[in-house]
């Protein structure tokens, strides 16, 4: 499908606009269903967006806030999206909002995939807004080229929500949303920073391997905003 671009000149204009983005489609959420909800990812790349939204007050307390993908680690750990999250986005007006966190008290992901797709039910769907990363391997979420998941997290007859992978080419297991619960969303955003990503990014959109590079996946088959700035 055509890839709508949104191209800023730096880090901080990306943030203003697209925080006001988001905010716009969560309120239009709350008007039509009484509850919006944001789905977001980890990493670097979106804690300048964290900050602008945080510090928007839109009625968060309508807000369900979840992860596309987590590390099967404590939530006290530096590697925790959900620390990244807490720390990053639930603060200032944000603190209001109602977080679903990934991580349970199972000791393996494959053990909570049940328990996270209950949580999940709790959650307006489809979702509002849904925020994506990208790897320089092409993944997005947790769903891996290198993984012996891939296949069935990219399967859309799955049935299933949620996926443990286990990566080879990066530390931790995880737990991730399946390709088909990720498009099972209004509005689905890319958010990339720098030139290396935006290559890699090309190099999806030329290729047809979607278990190769898992972004491909979501791009042949959904309407994907590109946010980018250098």
């Amino acid at each position: 499908m055509p890839l709508k671009q949104s191209i800023f000149e730096t880090k901080e204009a990306l943030n203003h606009s697209f925080a006001e983005q988001i905010t716009q489609l969560l309120k239009n959420g709350i008007l039509e269903n009484g509850r919006a909800s944001l789905v977001v990812s980890g990493g670097r790349t979106p804690m300048g967006l964290f900050a602008a939204l945080s510090n928007v007050d839109l009625g968060w307390e309508d807000v369900d806030v979840t992860l596309a993908d987590e590390r099967w680690v404590d939530e006290s750990d530096d590697a925790s999206n959900a620390k990244l999250v807490r720390e990053n986005l639930l603060v200032n007006f944000a603190s209001k909002a109602n977080f679903v966190s990934l991580k349970t008290q199972h000791s393996d992901a494959s053990e909570a995939v049940a328990a996270c797709t209950l949580q999940l039910q709790q959650m307006q769907t489809p979702f509002d807004v849904l925020i994506l990363g990208m790897g320089e391997d092409g993944h997005t979420a947790s769903l891996f080229p290198c993984s012996d998941q891939v296949l069935q997290g990219l399967d859309m007859d799955s049935g299933n929500a949620f996926i443990a992978v286990q990566p080879t080419t990066a530390p931790n297991q995880r737990m991730s949303l399946t390709l088909p619960a990720l498009l099972y969303s209004r509005k689905i955003f890319l958010h990339l920073t720098g030139e290396a990503k935006k290559e890699v990014l090309q190099n999806a959109i030329d290729g047809q391997n979607e278990s190769e590079m898992p972004i491909r996946a979501v791009l042949n088959r959904a309407d994907v905003e590109l946010v980018w700035a250098p």
